[in-house]
């Protein structure tokens, strides 16, 4: 059985929500607001809905982010590691997705974009943006060899670009801002606005990228943020949290021997009073806002 939550962003709905469910359960009853199963969702029920859905895939050690508009736009980023290939074509499958507009690779890293090359195998895609580091490795190789067979050409993927994707929802690069020899440092990161609601999708950015988005004077603030590399210590220092003062992260990790993520970063987390969602945890966590309020969705 999967696990529904829904999220409300205003106080006063959350008191009157609060209240309610207080009674029903003095009562004897529960209160729970249900949610489309993903599987069920086809195309045509994507376009039919109000809600951006930001579905953080549970891929293991490694990070994927499916995102699909209410006027039934999709965005890929990243497709986790080489061994998730299968899974990836099996997620978009069971999103109804036959199409990506925009597909983004955070950073050369296997753990993001191994599963990347056999979805633009098989799917079709609109453009790739891509940040300007290369990696000799086989992986970064046989994405490129995916890239050029589907007659695609990357783009360079850096802060300051605004990505025309659906005309109601707000996507800009915000990272990277400086060239580095640091992959992650290079990471693409990403703002989405629907509304009055916000997400940061960060791929491995460490602290070194953190600090230039912090001083480039970005507007940072978002209410949902991928907690960086996965929750390693190297990311999601004070002054970044701060600035970006979300009120829920999601943290794409499974099982690892890099210890992520680290007691350090969950425990800054938990003094910011940040709601923490995690793959190890929770599976596959989509967090759906209609432009006010979110509903939160786990796997288990």
């Amino acid at each position: 059985m999967k696990k529904r939550y829904s999220k409300f962003r205003f106080s006063a709905t959350t008191i009157v929500m609060s209240f309610l469910a207080l009674m029903l359960m003095l009562s004897g009853c529960t209160l729970e607001w249900e949610l489309d199963n993903p599987a069920d969702s086809g195309n045509s029920s994507m376009m039919n809905s109000d809600r951006l859905r930001v579905i953080f895939l549970d891929v293991g050690q490694g990070a994927s982010q499916l995102l699909i508009s209410p006027s039934g736009k999709t965005m890929l980023i990243d497709g986790g590691n080489n061994d998730r290939e299968q899974a990836m074509l099996d997620y978009l499958k069971q999103y109804g997705v036959t199409h990506l507009d925009i597909v983004i690779g955070t950073h050369p890293d296997a753990d993001h974009i191994g599963g990347l090359d056999r979805v633009i195998d098989h799917i079709d895609v609109g453009e790739i943006y891509m940040p300007k580091i290369q990696a000799n490795t086989k992986t970064f190789e046989s994405l490129l060899l995916s890239i050029k067979n589907k007659g695609l050409k990357v783009k360079t993927a850096k802060a300051g670009l605004v990505l025309d994707w659906d005309e109601d929802i707000e996507v800009t690069m915000v990272g990277p801002l400086k060239a580095s020899d640091s992959k992650n440092n290079m990471s693409a990161v990403v703002k989405v606005v629907y509304g009055n609601t916000s997400y940061l999708l960060t791929g491995d950015a460490e602290r070194e990228s953190e600090r230039d988005m912090v001083e480039s004077g970005a507007d940072l603030r978002a209410d949902v943020l991928l907690i960086g590399h996965h929750g390693s210590k190297s990311s999601s220092t004070l002054s970044f949290l701060k600035e970006v003062a979300p009120q829920y992260g999601v943290i794409q990790v499974g099982d690892n021997s890099y210890g992520h993520p680290t007691s350090t970063v969950l425990d800054r987390l938990r003094k910011q009073g940040i709601e923490v969602y995690r793959n190890d945890l929770h599976g596959t966590v989509e967090i759906a806002s209609d432009g006010y309020t979110y509903q939160i969705t786990t796997e288990r």
